[in-house]
């Protein structure tokens, strides 16, 4: 068509394969996927689930019997990952990210810079980890699917997850975690080296995962259609969070610290899009996943968001992070697997006095469904306009301490 700007394949690749995508259309696009993933497989974006699996298959290699603990008759554990949704859709995340890190030449092999970033990792990892299988989801299972899928458990634990990390940010403040800066002196300043070759080489290898992953997927579709189309969403979720470097953990850490608010507000607006189409399918029949109302919400939210903090990733975040080469998000990760599994052996006992005596509470049921959507923005917009006024006072409370300095001075 005439008029129209033509895009050569090397505008495309560099302007959309190498380059970062903006927050705001990636967290809108991952919106839009997370209700359409919903509503095609019955199930919801989430991930900490499955990787509690990975851990009781573990336990189950061991030689020890997970599988008759109260907690994974509730999530289930039978069969593998190519055999559940969950395990397909995850594995289709790696092999987004990695595709993604490929295409970018962003994938190097990086060592932690300090023992304490490694007990970091681990603790964090555990802390965050047990947490969130204690609430019974992550941030994707909150944010992208508990208060789009009206579960009022889901705002209790974003509340708390916000007042963890808030502790978390102080606490990761204190002296023990400052590693000492070593100087080296030059004589001059270093050119910088590319290699265009070694990228070139990168994006090709980027190419054959995802192709070789997106026909695996497809072939699925033949025999179990669900694994298959969750292996697809998988892929595209991985390729969104790399690209854009979607993070929960930084959203809220630099809300308290340096008072950017960009993936914040992007991660809230992405929610309101999801949850018009998840309350779509909802009203076409799909049933939501509604969870319980009790202390584990909270608990388990101010857990989560003091370990993402401590450990320097959330469940989106050490994904696409570990498969850029970044060793310290393996030990994240690690971390993770290990405070899932512990929540999982401890549930039976726990479980009674802060989650399963406690109502599941739906929004749509409480308020009707179309007062149910209509609370649901309502809350959405009220935590946009607390992010904006916190804002607008951190960025006060900054230029008055500035001029302050400036007098003083």
């Amino acid at each position: 068509m005439q008029g129209l700007p033509r895009m050569t394949w090397q505008e495309f690749k560099q302007n959309y394969l190498v380059r970062f995508w903006a927050p705001l259309p990636a967290v809108l696009a991952a919106g839009v996927l997370s209700a359409y993933y919903f509503g095609i497989t019955g199930t919801f974006w989430a991930v900490t689930g499955e990787f509690t699996r990975w851990g009781g298959h573990l336990l189950q290699f061991a030689g020890l019997h997970p599988e008759n603990w109260g907690y994974f008759k509730t999530i289930g554990l039978a069969g593998t990952p190519l055999d559940r949704i969950d395990g397909m859709m995850i594995l289709g995340m790696f092999a987004g990210c990695l595709s993604a890190a490929l295409w970018a030449n962003n994938v190097k092999l990086r060592l932690p810079q300090h023992r304490i970033r490694i007990v970091q990792a681990v603790a964090g990892g555990m802390i965050a980890g047990f947490g969130a299988r204690l609430a019974m989801g992550c941030n994707l299972a909150a944010f992208f699917t508990g208060i789009p899928q009206f579960s009022l458990h889901a705002w209790f634990f974003a509340l708390a997850t916000a007042a963890g990390s808030w502790f978390g940010a102080r606490f990761t403040m204190l002296p023990v975690f400052r590693i000492p800066v070593k100087l080296q002196k030059v004589s001059a300043a270093q050119p910088l080296t590319q290699y265009p070759d070694h990228a070139a080489r990168r994006f090709r290898y980027g190419m054959w995962v995802f192709v070789a992953f997106a026909l695996w997927a497809l072939a699925q579709t033949f025999n179990a259609p669900k694994l298959g189309l969750a292996a697809l969403f998988g892929l595209a979720f991985g390729l969104i969070i790399e690209r854009a470097q979607v993070c929960f953990t930084s959203a809220f850490r630099d809300l308290w610290l340096t008072g950017r608010t960009q993936m914040a507000k992007a991660i809230i607006i992405g929610m309101a899009v999801s949850t018009i189409g998840v309350y779509s399918y909802v009203q076409l029949g799909v049933p939501a996943k509604i969870m319980w109302m009790g202390p584990n919400a909270a608990i388990g939210g101010l857990l989560f968001g003091f370990g993402i903090v401590l450990a320097g990733g959330c469940e989106t975040g050490w994904m696409y992070r570990a498969v850029e080469g970044q060793v310290h998000y393996w030990w994240v990760g690690f971390g993770n697997i290990i405070g899932a599994t512990v929540l999982a052996a401890v549930w039976d006992d726990i479980a009674p006095a802060l989650a399963t005596s406690y109502p599941k509470t739906n929004l749509l049921e409480v308020f009707g469904p179309q007062g149910g959507l209509i609370v649901t923005y309502l809350l959405l917009a009220a935590a946009m306009l607390a992010v904006l006024a916190w804002e607008k006072r951190f960025f006060a409370r900054k230029a008055a301490r500035d001029n302050a300095a400036q007098e003083a001075a």
